[in-house]
């Protein structure tokens, strides 16, 4: 059943996911969005798809619990398959046939650990997803460990160790000379520790020449960040989707 903004639920593969379909959809452009934690305050990620929502975005939201959106087996979100694998494998499948779109016409978004999700998956896979937006990604999901923050203990659970960890961080996964044509990310300057990692990528980034948009500084006050910077990524990745339909045209 579709609800009044065009959202519904599915199962794609044993995972719930919310599916965006609106009346009048952008023409041969969709996202997958990849939530923050379970549990934590649903403020950005309401943002985001009231935002795609306007937008006319056909989108999929598949529900990660407090999966982290890890290349690795996490046992409480799959047995077998790593979260990140059910992205790329079931998510994108059903993307392409419910709204007949594929790579390169589908980017991913998400915020928190969704953020370093998409961000993570688009370094390690750049030709499936040259799109990707990130909202308050939790870059250095390491530190979650270190300082004990909500969500670590699925982290010791799969890694045990904080290194271990660091290694499968975004940052460390920007290849020089392979990376995702379209990236955008935004950080609250409240958020010391996330806005501390997404402004070392942005440094990494670009000391590498790596085109990047990014939203650090420049928050409407007024508004609040997750507006704006939600705003700022939909409207990024409209705008980038539709270049790369006119890039393979």
């Amino acid at each position: 059943m579709t609800d009044q903004s065009g959202w519904s639920m599915i199962e794609v593969a044993g995972t719930p996911c919310d599916i965006h379909e609106p009346a009048s959809a952008v023409p041969g452009m969709a996202a997958i969005l990849l939530g923050d934690l379970r549990g934590l305050p649903a403020v950005m990620e309401t943002a985001l798809r009231r935002r795609i929502e306007a937008a006319g975005l056909r989108a999929i939201a598949p529900a990660g619990g407090d999966a982290w959106w890890l290349e690795r087996v996490v046992p409480s979100f799959d047995p077998a398959r790593s979260p990140a694998a059910v992205v790329c494998g079931a998510v994108l499948e059903e993307a392409a046939r419910r709204f007949g779109v594929t790579p390169p016409g589908v980017a991913l978004m998400g915020c928190g650990a969704g953020g370093q999700g998409a961000l993570g998956i688009s370094y390690r896979r750049p030709e499936t997803f040259p799109v990707v937006a990130a909202v308050a990604p939790a870059i250095d999901f390491h530190l979650a460990m270190r300082e004990g923050l909500e969500g670590s203990g699925v982290l010791w659970d799969v890694y045990d160790d904080v290194e271990r960890a660091r290694q499968d961080t975004a940052i460390l996964h920007v290849h020089p000379l392979n990376w995702p044509r379209n990236q955008f990310f935004a950080a609250d300057v409240d958020e010391a520790v996330w806005y501390d990692s997404a402004a070392r990528l942005h440094g990494k980034l670009a000391a590498l020449g790596v085109p990047h948009e990014w939203l650090l500084d420049r928050v409407d006050a007024a508004r609040g960040f997750a507006d704006t910077a939600a705003e700022a990524a939909v409207t990024f990745v409209v705008d980038r989707l539709g270049r790369e339909s006119r890039r393979i045209a």
